[in-house]
C-alpha cells in the first residue's frame, strides 16, 4: 500500500499557504487594486484546486485511504475564494482560512518568564519528602539530621524564590543581585537561631541577599555585599544540585550563612583566592564586635579536578545579653546588658574539599574538616582554656546509570571530642546510599537509605530514655524546580 504524501496534497497545502500569505498582505495595505488583484488570482487558483481534488480522490480511492487533511485545506480555500468573488471584504478571506495556519509561527510564551528583560532570571524550587526512622523516636524526630527533620511525617523541606541577576562584562554591567527567599522546615534549621541572632525574626526567610560589583582589576576583582550562603563544606542548600537527599554531619556542623564583604580574585584560569570580612558564623547581625575573617582559594590543575582550601577565623562568643528593663528607648529587640568580662577566645575552622571528574559518569568528591575552639584567649586564674574539637572526613561518589538516573555513595567519620556538634563526646559515622532519577527538566526524585551510628547510645527511640548506638532512615525526596538560571543554584 503506497502511504507517501501525494502531490496533489502538498500542492494543496503550497496554495493555501501562498493565498493566506496575499490575504494577510492585502488586509495589511487594504487598497481596492490588491483586493481585485487576488480575486483574479483565486478564480485561477480555484479551478487547479478543483482538478487536483479529482486526482487525489482517485488516488485515495486506488489505495484505501482517505486524505482528510488535505480535502479540509482545499475546502478551505475554495470557501475563501467563494467569499471573494462574491465581494466580501479581504478580512473574510483571512477568516476562512484555518486558524492554525496563521498561529504555527507564534512561539507559546511561558505563564511566568524564566529570563526577565536586562539578562535576569526568576527561579522557584519546591522540595517535600517522606521519610521514616526505623527506631521511631519520640516525636518523630530524627536525631542530628539538617533538613530531613521529621519521621513518619509528608514534609515541606523547603519552598524557595530565587532572583538572579548575574554581571555581565560583554554587556558593560559590572554589576549583580542575587535574592534567595525560602520557606519551610530547612528554613527553621538553617535560619535565624536565637543563639546566634540578636533578632532572628528580621532575617529567617531571606536565605541569601547580595550585591556584586566586578572591580576592573586584572582579569576582574569580585566583590560581594551582603549575606550569602557559606561555601565551608563541599554540600549546599539546595537539593537538586546534590548528590544524596540527606545532608552530612558537617553540612550541619559547619556554618550556614554569613553576612558581610567577601571578595574573589581569579589569578588565572587555574587559581582564584578569596578573603572575607564577616559579621560571625550564622549571624545576620553580630553577637561581638569581633569581625571574622576566611582566606582561601580555588585550583584548578585540570579540566576534571577543582580543589577548594579554606581556614576561617573568628570569635563567636557574645559581649552582650538580651535584657528585659532597658535605661534609654532603643531599636525594637536590641535591649542589651553587657558580658563582663566577654569570652575573647577563638574559632579556627579548616576545611578542604576536593572534585574529581573521573569520567562523564563517574564523580568522586572528598572533604576533610579540622575545627578548634577556646572559650578564653588567655585564661584567667581558675578559668578553663581546654579547647574543643572535631575532625573528620567524608567521601562521595556518584555513578551515572544513564543521563537520567544515578546511584551516589557517602561515607562519613566525625569527632566529636567535648560534643562540640552533638553535645555528647562521642565518635560520629554515617553512610548513606542514594538513587536518584530525573523525570524530566524540572523534576527529580531521590530514593535514599542511611545508617547513622556512634561509639555510645545517643540516638532516641520510642521509648523515652531508653538512647540506642544507631540510627536508620528510609527517604522519598521529591524536587520541582522552574526558572532560566543554568547550572548549580
Amino acid at each position: 500500500m503506497n502511504t507517501r504524501p501525494s502531490s496533489s496534497a502538498f500542492c494543496k497545502f503550497f496554495l493555501h499557504a501562498f493565498f493566506l500569505s496575499s490575504c494577510l498582505s492585502a488586509r495589511a495595505q487594504s487598497t481596492n487594486q490588491q483586493i481585485e488583484e487576488l480575486k483574479g488570482m483565486v478564480l485561477n487558483l480555484e479551478a487547479r484546486v478543483s482538478l487536483l481534488e479529482r486526482q487525489n480522490a482517485e488516488l485515495a480511492h486506488r489505495s484505501g485511504m482517505s486524505g482528510p487533511d488535505g480535502a479540509e485545506a482545499a475546502a478551505a480555500l475554495v470557501d475563501a475564494a467563494y467569499e471573494i468573488r462574491r465581494g466580501g471584504p479581504a478580512e473574510t478571506a483571512a477568516i476562512q482560512a484555518p486558524p492554525a495556519a496563521v498561529q504555527a509561527d507564534a512561539p507559546s510564551q511561558p505563564l511566568i518568564p524564566e529570563i526577565l528583560p536586562g539578562g535576569a532570571t526568576l527561579n522557584f524550587l519546591f522540595d517535600g519528602y517522606y521519610e521514616y526512622n526505623f527506631n521511631n523516636p519520640v516525636g518523630r524526630v530524627n536525631d542530628l539530621r539538617a533538613y530531613d527533620v521529621l519521621s513518619n511525617v509528608f514534609s515541606i523541606n523547603q519552598a524557595d524564590l530565587v532572583f538572579a541577576l548575574d554581571p555581565d562584562l560583554e554587556a558593560k554591567r559590572r554589576y549583580g543581585l542575587r535574592l534567595d527567599l525560602q520557606f519551610g522546615q530547612a528554613t527553621e534549621t538553617l535560619q535565624g537561631n536565637p543563639a546566634n541572632e540578636t533578632r532572628p525574626e528580621i532575617y529567617r526567610n531571606i536565605f541569601q541577599v547580595y550585591g556584586t560589583w566586578v572591580a576592573p582589576l586584572g582579569k576582574g576583582l569580585n566583590v560581594d555585599v551582603g549575606k550569602w550562603a557559606s561555601s565551608l563544606g563541599v554540600e549546599g542548600n539546595y537539593t537538586r544540585d546534590q548528590m544524596n537527599y540527606s545532608r552530612s554531619f558537617y553540612y550541619y556542623f559547619l556554618p550556614f550563612y554569613h553576612a558581610g564583604v567577601r571578595t574573589a580574585y581569579h589569578v588565572n584560569d587555574k587559581l582564584a583566592l578569596d578573603y572575607w570580612i564577616v559579621n560571625g558564623t550564622n549571624q545576620s547581625e553580630p553577637t561581638n564586635g569581633y569581625k571574622d575573617e576566611l582566606f582561601g582559594y580555588v585550583l584548578q590543575p585540570a579540566k576534571s579536578v577543582t580543589w577548594t582550601a579554606n581556614y576561617y577565623l573568628g570569635q563567636e562568643h557574645p559581649d552582650s545579653i538580651a535584657a528585659t528593663n532597658c535605661p534609654v528607648p532603643v531599636q525594637p529587640g536590641l535591649c542589651l546588658a553587657p558580658v563582663s568580662p566577654a569570652p575573647d577566645g577563638k574559632l579556627h575552622i579548616f576545611d578542604s574539599y576536593a572534585t574529581w571528574q573521573v569520567n562523564p559518569k563517574l564523580t568522586l568528591q572528598g572533604e576533610g574538616d579540622y575545627v578548634i575552639e577556646r572559650l578564653w584567649a588567655n585564661a584567667a586564674p581558675g578559668e578553663s582554656s581546654a579547647p574543643t574539637h572535631v575532625d573528620g572526613g567524608v567521601g562521595y561518589a556518584q555513578y551515572r546509570l544513564s543521563p537520567l538516573a544515578s546511584l551516589a555513595a557517602r561515607a562519613e567519620y566525625l569527632s566529636d571530642r567535648d560534643g562540640m556538634f552533638s553535645g555528647a563526646s562521642q565518635a560520629l559515622k554515617e553512610a548513606t546510599a542514594t538513587y536518584q532519577h530525573n523525570f524530566g527538566d524540572g523534576f527529580d526524585a531521590f530514593l535514599e537509605y542511611r545508617r547513622d551510628w556512634s561509639n555510645r547510645n545517643y540516638f532516641q527511640t520510642s521509648k523515652e530514655g531508653s538512647p540506642v548506638n544507631h540510627q536508620d532512615t528510609a527517604a522519598l525526596g521529591l524536587v520541582w524546580w522552574y526558572g532560566g538560571k543554568k547550572g548549580a543554584w
